[in-house]
């Protein structure tokens, strides 16, 4: 993940796939805000995918900036992620622009519980999986 800064601005670029083990990449961007900054935009064009606990760290990091009054804008939405966000939201169709809708709080916490839900369930079906 590449971060430029100017002035109250921060700009992340994510790259490759999101995650599980993107959260303490994301965290280290906040780490990095000196209480300065007002505006963090997140560049996803070449984010290739990303999973449910990539979404739910995306989510967290929004949340997070937001708690200190820092406005989070994610551009540059690739087909698998919008795909991925409107299959948890349950919003079908091609062509649907989740991502212009990700800003708003109510869709968030719409995406974010079903997101949760979509990780337990693939946990519970782990452990009901026999084992060889």
């Amino acid at each position: 993940m590449g971060v430029q800064r100017c002035g109250s601005s921060v700009l992340a670029a994510v790259s490759g796939d999101l995650d599980e083990g993107a959260d303490s990449e994301l965290q280290e961007v906040l780490d990095g805000f000196n209480g300065y900054e007002r505006d963090l935009m997140i560049d996803v064009h070449a984010m290739r995918s990303m999973d449910v606990d990539g979404l739910l760290h995306l989510l967290e990091l929004h949340r997070r900036a937001e708690h200190r009054g820092v406005r989070v804008l994610v551009v540059g939405w690739q087909p698998q992620p919008q795909q991925l966000m409107a299959q948890v939201a349950g919003i079908h169709g091609p062509g649907t622009a989740t991502g212009d809708q990700f800003a708003l709080a109510g869709f968030r916490r719409l995406i974010e519980e079903r997101a949760h839900r979509a990780r337990n369930l693939a946990d519970l079906d782990q452990k009901w999986q026999p084992h060889a």
